[in-house]
């Protein structure tokens, strides 16, 4: 009997050493998690992604976790009769279609996601960019054909107060971020993109590692001909591909491009899709999505 336990013991001895050399480098450090895609609809994989921000909780980690809600807004919105339209792939958001997206973001996603991470102690703490002046943003207007195009209440980050989610990081919480800002002009709120909040928190935050979840692989080499995925690239090479990404890649792989100019060590984009994603990509060796790593530190990043 004893030597059946361990044998089927030692397995999870082994990946847990395999783990113990990134414990050690992420202590103490902040993880900025977007959260979205698919990972926000299954029931399976949202109590997955519950369970791994706990986990680097407990492990030493200070994870802070953003989201939007796009496929949420977009079903309160046909309720609400209210035609979503999509511009320069942003969300063309009306008075009245930002109440609604503020309703469903800060009351819906919010607190569902803030009730998951809380089955496993009184950890979680809601927010919107809105509390304690988290976002600023000012009216962003799209250029599309040489033209700006007024898109309604589309923020554009232009501030970042970071003194919030500190204070709840140093209380041993988790703080979870609605994309929501605050007007830094004319006294209304605005929607912003959330792959964009995070990665602007990111760096605000100096964090070590923004992730970002999504519904692929990761960043493919030559999409569609080949499904082969980029493990790992340098800030440069993202800005060369820029131009060649579709245009739901787009705002994910600025991000990660704003994210290590600004002083984060490394961004990654995951596959949500995966139960576990966050806890692959960031304890074992094999990692499972696209790294970007500054250009000058590519040598000092593993």
């Amino acid at each position: 009997m004893s030597t059946t336990r361990k044998h089927t013991a030692l397995p999870k001895a082994q990946i847990l050493i395999e783990a113990l050399p990134w414990l050690v480098r992420h202590n103490g450090k902040t993880v900025v998690i977007k959260f979205g895609g698919n990972a926000m609809i299954d029931e399976d994989l949202k109590a997955a992604f519950a369970q791994d921000v706990v986990f680097l909780h407990h492990a030493g980690l200070k994870p802070v976790v953003v989201h939007g809600g796009g496929p949420q807004i977009s079903a309160a919105l046909d309720r609400h009769g209210i035609v979503s339209e999509f511009k320069a792939g942003l969300r063309v958001t009306t008075e009245d279609a930002m109440d609604v997206v503020r309703m469903v973001l800060a009351g819906q996603v919010q607190r569902e996601l803030v009730n998951l991470l809380n089955e496993h102690g009184p950890l979680a703490v809601g927010l919107t960019g809105e509390d304690a002046h988290t976002i600023t943003a000012t009216k962003h207007q799209p250029e599309i054909d040489g033209e700006l195009v007024d898109i309604g209440r589309v923020g554009e980050i232009t501030e970042i107060d970071t003194g919030a989610i500190e204070a709840l990081l140093a209380d041993g919480r988790i703080p979870v971020v609605s994309s929501i800002a605050r007007s830094q002009d004319d006294g209304h709120v605005y929607n912003v993109n959330a792959d964009t909040a995070a990665a602007a928190l990111a760096a605000a935050l100096g964090a070590e590692t923004l992730m970002v979840l999504t519904d692929v692989e990761g960043l493919y080499e030559d999409w569609p001909n080949s499904d082969e995925v980029i493990s790992r690239l340098t800030a440069s090479q993202l800005e060369k591909l820029l131009p060649e990404l579709s245009s739901g890649m787009v705002p994910k792989m600025e991000g990660c491009l704003h994210a290590v100019r600004n002083g984060v060590n490394t961004a990654r984009v995951i596959d949500g899709r995966v139960q576990h994603s966050i806890l692959l990509e960031i304890f074992t060796d094999e990692g499972i999505g696209t790294m970007v790593v500054p250009d000058a530190e590519e040598g000092d990043v593993a």
